[in-house]
């Protein structure tokens, strides 16, 4: 019998809900607001386009992590293996769920340390939650014990005030969070990642972040999978309606990923940003780095292969994103990821009118240009 059943049971319900239920967000998370110019003549192969870059200091063959889905659970270790195995082969990063479970039963580390055992050379994110760090439940000693379970590259702090509110079990005291992040950074020697969980990131936020000595912020905007919506259908099952009108009325909160990559981008000059939430092809992937993050996130279209197991189909569908995202490169005329950079790109609609209303000027985007060699 494992201990904390009921840690255990909300990993499991979180899981088959995002497999069964409808948990998008109604609003996009506005990359069909975003046009990189083509560039008719590229000056470039197709075939050499570079896809290698750098995040917090670890080479990558393609910028996208696999972004946190679970652990905690027995049915976790089978994901996390399964995602473990895609990420060493293909060479890109992988984040863990939520720890807080291997703190409470020591029988679920392996949920999440299979993960290094089947990606020795992957960029490993371990995970814990914001109010969890900041009440003192984690501590340094904790957190280095979750790092080491994992033999972990960086530690994410998940900010998931939205649905801590609407969850039924939630913990949505948020104060001494920023000086607990604050703390951390001068304590840990590894990179700490503020990460959000489908609700975006703003620049006053951003900003607040990186004083704290940050070493990244992952958007997570609104537009993908909606933790509120999770939690309706949570909510409904046990029978609480006010938390599933609650849900419901808040389902699309946050701030869309395209604005909150540029929010943090404008904000920041030190964090290496990245940008998840909604991202569902290998354009948007290109949009997102020419808007100024430094990697990509990706999670929901990943969950029911690696919940089955198939390594081939979580390779295949990254494998199809990576096509995709050297396609529109090579129309930019971009030959590696850091010319996507200075890619020329437009900002129109919804995205625009929001960052203008925020004082940010996005004509600079239009106006860059890729110089050739």
């Amino acid at each position: 019998m494992l201990k904390n059943q009921a840690t255990v049971a909300r990993k499991l319900d979180h899981i088959k809900i995002c497999l069964n239920k409808d948990v998008k967000a109604k609003k996009t998370p506005g990359f069909e607001d975003v046009e990189l110019v083509h560039c008719a003549l590229p000056e470039s192969n197709l075939v050499n386009i570079n896809t290698k870059t750098k995040i917090f200091g670890h080479e990558f063959a393609v910028p996208i992590i696999i972004s946190a889905m679970t652990g905690g659970h027995p049915v976790a270790e089978k994901i996390n293996k399964t995602l473990a195995i895609a990420c060493q082969e293909l060479g890109i990063g992988l984040g863990l769920g939520s720890q807080r479970a291997a703190l409470e039963n020591p029988q679920l580390e392996r949920t999440y340390s299979i993960a290094r055992e089947y990606a020795p050379d992957a960029f490993l994110i371990g995970n814990i939650g914001a109010p969890q760090l900041a009440d003192g439940t984690i501590k340094l000693k904790e957190a280095k014990k979750l790092i080491e379970i994992i033999d972990g590259n960086a530690l994410a702090i998940h900010l998931n005030a939205l649905q801590e509110a609407i969850q039924p079990e939630g913990d949505s005291d948020y104060f001494g969070v920023i000086q607990a992040i604050d703390k951390l950074t001068d304590e840990l020697d590894i990179p700490i990642i503020a990460k959000e969980t489908g609700a975006g990131i703003s620049k006053e936020t951003a900003t607040l972040l990186e004083k704290a000595g940050v070493a990244g912020i992952d958007v997570q905007g609104a537009g993908g999978t909606s933790f509120s919506a999770v939690e309706v259908y949570r909510a409904e099952e046990q029978g609480l309606e006010r938390l599933k009108r609650l849900g419901t009325i808040f389902w699309d909160w946050g701030l869309p990923t395209v604005v909150s990559t540029v929010e943090v981008a404008h904000a920041t000059s030190q964090v290496e940003i990245i940008a998840s939430g909604g991202i569902r092809n290998g354009l948007d992937i290109a949009k997102a780095l020419a808007l100024g993050a430094d990697g990509i996130g990706i999670a929901a279209p990943l969950l029911a292969p690696a919940f089955s197991g198939d390594v081939e189909a979580v390779k295949s569908a990254i494998d199809i994103l990576v096509t995709e995202m050297k396609c529109a490169m090579f129309l930019t005329g971009a030959r590696a990821i850091k010319d996507l950079k200075n890619a020329p790109c437009i900002i129109s609609g919804k995205s625009a009118e929001w960052l203008a209303a925020r004082g940010i000027d996005i004509s600079m985007f239009g106006k860059r240009s890729l110089t050739k060699k």
